[in-house]
């Protein structure tokens, strides 16, 4: 297994570039499966990409891919059922359901596995595709799927699911007939997913806000698309220079995508300016307190609640960050405690109340976002820290250690085993 080991207490400078969104190259490599080709730039290179580039290959697909760019071929008929060792290692895999079930009118699927930070059923996707007319089975850990061909329906979500708008969106798109989501997911992902759907000639509507049309088409035409930046991870290095105070600017950024966040950077007192496609954060002292609650798009990102708490533990006051989206997720506050953070967890609140300074200290990452608040905290502690769970990392973050070198950071990344054996790691 391989971790990091990160010396703090160094100002990060300079510049660095964001890659394309995980959260939204995930859907479309999915919806690839719903045209004969299609060509996907500015896809980042993550261990989740990979699972599910070798998901489309399991289910028939042709996937080949030259540095970011993806070019995805399903001209001939594909396999309904995906392979449990693929499904089980990442959440999102799920999202294939919808597209196989259009293209070979059956699909089962293996219960999902990903992160574990509370519960995600899949109630909402197969909610979606009952109403559109498939008949729905769970037998022994599969979600099986049928219907010769679905039909337009009127859906409304209990809850505004990213995964499930994606997936009954992918299906709805070669559906008989209109179909209408009602409080469907508002994320960016789910636009750029539903303009990667458009530029093959789908007809949908109203992506990005609570009603979603589509107008079903009998096919999908051959397209070239380019996933948009990554705004979680864009976030992760804007907090990043600010909790080392130092003055780092993020290219390849849709400052809009970001407005919660920024508005929280502006309220702790950080000095922070957006250009067209860059950010910039200027960080000359602690983090005023502030008030967090994390909510769907566009509300406050809980992908960047974990970061965000590494910023305030080295604030100047009481924080409190409510988390309202999933039930688990703070788990990376035991480990800031590790590291000297006063962090208390009152049911779905957690108080933080900031300290001058953190020591390095050994901590695990239990998930990706945990991770990431991990490093950030190191980066800003005296002394070195091991920090453990790197596979979780590489999950959302690609070079992730060489960027944050790239910007002035001290950071290895060494193997247990051979450490261990050699009497360097902890």
């Amino acid at each position: 297994m391989k971790n990091l080991v990160i010396w703090g207490g160094r100002p990060l400078r300079g510049e660095v570039r964001c890659d394309g969104a995980k959260n939204a190259a995930l859907p479309v490599l999915a919806g690839a499966l719903l045209m004969e080709n299609a060509t996907i730039y500015e896809v980042p290179d993550l261990a989740d990409v990979r699972t599910m580039v070798e998901l489309l290959r399991a289910v028939g697909a042709d996937v080949k891919q030259d540095r970011d760019t993806i070019y995805v071929s399903s001209p001939g008929p594909l396999m309904y059922e995906a392979p449990y060792d693929l499904v089980r290692k990442m959440r999102a895999s799920f999202l294939v359901m919808g597209p196989l079930l259009v293209r070979c009118g059956k699909a089962s699927i293996p219960l999902p596995g990903g992160c574990a930070i509370g519960q995600r059923p899949v109630d909402l996707h197969l909610k979606g595709f009952q109403a559109m007319g498939a008949h729905i089975s769970i037998e022994k850990g599969y979600v099986h799927a049928s219907a010769p061909k679905l039909h337009g329906a009127q859906i409304y979500l209990d809850v505004p699911s990213v995964g499930a708008t994606e997936n009954i969106m992918m299906a709805a798109c070669l559906a008989h007939g209109e179909t209408v989501i009602d409080n469907a997911a508002q994320e960016p992902e789910v636009v750029d997913l539903a303009n990667f759907l458009n530029s093959a000639g789908a007809r949908i509507k109203g992506a990005g806000t609570p009603r979603i049309r589509i107008d079903g088409v009998k096919e999908l035409r051959d397209t070239a698309y380019t996933i948009i930046p990554d705004r979680i991870e864009a976030a992760t290095y804007l907090i990043a220079g600010a909790i080392t105070q130092g003055n780092v600017t993020v290219d390849n950024v849709i400052p809009l995508h970001l407005k919660s966040v920024l508005a929280k950077l502006h309220e702790c007192g950080l000095e922070v300016t957006e250009w067209n496609k860059s950010i910039e954060i200027s960080a000359s002292c602690r983090a005023k307190p502030v008030k967090i609650k994390t909510l769907p798009y566009p509300g406050f990102p809980t992908d960047v609640q974990a970061p965000f708490m590494s910023l305030l533990s080295l604030g100047e006051g009481t924080s409190i960050i409510s988390e309202t989206v999933f039930e688990n997720r703070f788990a990376h506050a035991e480990e800031l405690r590790r590291m000297g953070a006063k962090i208390r967890i009152e049911g779905s609140n957690a108080v933080i109340e900031g300290v001058p300074q953190l020591t390095g200290a050994t901590v695990q990452a239990t998930d990706l976002r945990a991770g990431a608040a991990l490093c950030l905290a190191a980066l800003a502690a005296q002394g070195v820290s091991y920090i453990t769970g790197l596979e979780h990392l590489e999950r959302g973050y690609a070079n992730f250690a060489s960027k944050l070198r790239d910007l002035g950071a001290r950071i290895a990344v060494f193997d247990e085993a051979i450490e261990q054996a050699s009497g360097f790691a902890p």
